[in-house]
Formats: structure tokens, C-alpha cells, sequence
């Protein structure tokens, strides 16, 4: 199959989207919302739906999945693109093991695509400190709303929301959230 125009070669069992078109609007949806950041952290990469655009745009990306198999698909398609140096991967449980502190330092941009129980760990750890621009990409709206007040509370304003209707014949739908940090109002040094 092909990823953000690289073509990849899915492990049995690797999680994909429902539809291209989905996938598509999903891909847009976070590439508008990361702008021009050039240091991106992709998180619950699987074989890179989101990594593999965010690549092509000439960003450096991190990329974290607990699946090894689908790393190593994303890995071996990265290569092929000529992309691999600007690509780093790492397989790590994100709900027990999340990105937390200096992990988190020099993002420009995070995007998190979790499975449907959501990031709550993940969102907790971005809340206490992360990066300027986070997309948060989900299928259970449920979830989103947890991981967005998470969010919210730890000073992110919720910028876009996009619902995309690719579960045909479905009550279900996918989200793309586009959060910025909101900046701090300085204090007056003149006040006491």
C-alpha cells in the first residue's frame, strides 16, 4: 500500500485506516495543523500514516508505536524513500511509558493518533509541559473530550476541529483536533 506517496509493506495485523478517503482528510487535517514545524513527534506512529507525510513536508519526525512490526514497516518504507535520516523510531508502550519532560523538549509540533481507549497517559504528560502545537487524532469522540479538557486544563486551546465521516454505514466518527499552547500573560514587575 502506499503512505503519504511511499509504499509500504503493513505486518499482518497492522492497523490501517477505514478508507483512503478518510485517510486522506485525516493526513490533511493534521499536516494543516502542524504548519511548518520542522521537529515533529508522531505518537501511536503504527506504519506511518501521519510519519510518512509529515517526512515528505522535510521534517524531522520521532516516531512511537508499541507495535515493532509496524515500526520496522515504517522503518524499511523510510528507507526506501531516502528519508531514514530524518526519522527516528522508537517502540515503547505510550500508556505505561509516555513521553514526559526534556523527552518533549524541542518538539515543534506532537500529533497523537491513539486506539479508541485514547492517550489519557500521554495527554497528561503533554499538559505538564509540551509543545507548541499538538493534533490529536481519534475514532471515539468519547476519549477526544477526555484527552482535550486533559489538554486544555494544562494550557492548550482547542484551534480546529475536524470530523471526518469514514466509518460508512456507522454511527462512528474520527476527529482531528488542532491545539496551541496558550501564550502566558506576563506579569508587571511593577506589581507586588
Amino acid at each position: 500500500m502506499t503512505l503519504g506517496g511511499v509504499d509500504v509493506e503493513p505486518p499482518p495485523g497492522a492497523f490501517l485506516q477505514a478508507t483512503a478517503s478518510g485517510e486522506a482528510a485525516i493526513v490533511a487535517a493534521t499536516l494543516a495543523g502542524i504548519g511548518r514545524a520542522k521537529r515533529v513527534a508522531d505518537l501511536f506512529s503504527g506504519c506511518g500514516t501521519l510519519a510518512l507525510p509529515l517526512l515528505a513536508t522535510g521534517a524531522q519526525v520521532r516516531a512511537v508505536d508499541s507495535a515493532a512490526g509496524s515500526l520496522a514497516a515504517l522503518d524499511a518504507a523510510a528507507r526506501r524513500a531516502g528519508s531514514a535520516p530524518r526519522l527516528a523510531i522508537e517502540a515503547r508502550d505510550l500508556d505505561r511509558r509516555p513521553l514526559v519532560g526534556d523527552e518533549l523538549d524541542g518538539l515543534d509540533a506532537l500529533v497523537f493518533d491513539p486506539p479508541r481507549d485514547g492517550a489519557r497517559a500521554q495527554a497528561e504528560a503533554l499538559a505538564a509541559g509540551g509543545p507548541p502545537r499538538i493534533v490529536a487524532v481519534s475514532c471515539n469522540p468519547a476519549t477526544f473530550a477526555r484527552d482535550a479538557a486533559i489538554l486544555k486544563a494544562g494550557g492548550y486551546a482547542l484551534e480546529r476541529l475536524t470530523p471526518i465521516d469514514q466509518f460508512l454505514w456507522s454511527p462512528h466518527l474520527e476527529l482531528v483536533g488542532v491545539f496551541a499552547r496558550r501564550r502566558r500573560r506576563r506579569r508587571d514587575a511593577r506589581r507586588g
